[in-house]
């Protein structure tokens, strides 16, 4: 696969030589051409785009959830809600010493859990690396997630952190926001949290919605 290149409508990405089309883009006398503003997938036998409006671009210093793809030998692969994977190394992920040749390390972090972590590396390539050595880091035990536009993620959590802070204590549920736009929710009252989330996602650009958002966690 070649890397991802950030590309505009009408721009040329390729010849198309014999590739399945994919996604968001067109041909025009054996040329493809993508149809909107994203990230070019080239594979062996497909050219796509994928759209940049309402992914997760990795910044260093972001705070995320996410969820453990693969165990690795010295770490862990993690789907971080993004065109991009990131890694998250064994010494980054665990403060002790580990002996991998002793240790099975899904002990620490096994596919399918979730993490609260932080975005620690970018490179130019845009390999990403996590990092739990923040003291909020931490493994969300049980709970469930929910994936939301990343560029709302601001305002369920409020000015102030008023609106996050309205959820949890209405609800009685623990809620973090990921600024990759995964949303960790546990707690009895879940559904009603995250019926509230997705109110405040639907109409983040309506006036009056934190009044909106209190008389319907009061019902």
């Amino acid at each position: 696969m070649k890397a991802k290149e950030i590309i505009l409508p009408g721009e040329m990405i390729q010849k198309r030589e014999g590739k399945k089309l994919g996604s968001y883009v067109y041909e025009e006398n054996d040329n493809v051409y993508s149809k909107v503003i994203g990230l070019t997938k080239i594979t062996e036998n497909e050219i796509s785009v994928i759209p940049l409006s309402g992914i997760y671009l990795p910044k260093i210093g972001d705070d995320i959830v996410g969820i453990i793809k693969e165990v690795e030998i010295s770490g862990w692969t993690v789907d971080i809600n993004s065109p991009y994977l990131a890694f998250l190394p064994l010494a980054e992920g665990v403060a002790e010493f580990v002996d991998t040749s002793r240790t099975d390390i899904s002990k620490y972090f096994d596919i399918g859990d979730k993490i609260y972590c932080r975005i620690s590396k970018v490179t130019k390539n845009k390999v990403v690396q996590v990092s739990m050595r923040d003291r909020d880091s931490k493994k969300l035990k049980e709970g469930i997630v929910l994936q939301i536009t990343p560029s709302k993620i601001p305002r369920i959590i409020g000015k102030g952190g008023s609106m996050i802070s309205l959820i949890k204590s209405s609800t009685k549920c623990d809620v973090i926001p990921g600024q990759n736009g995964i949303v960790w929710v546990r707690g009895d009252q879940k559904a009603k949290a995250l019926e509230t989330i997705l109110t405040i996602e639907k109409e983040s650009h309506t006036t009056g919605l934190t009044e909106k958002i209190q008389k319907m966690l009061e019902k």
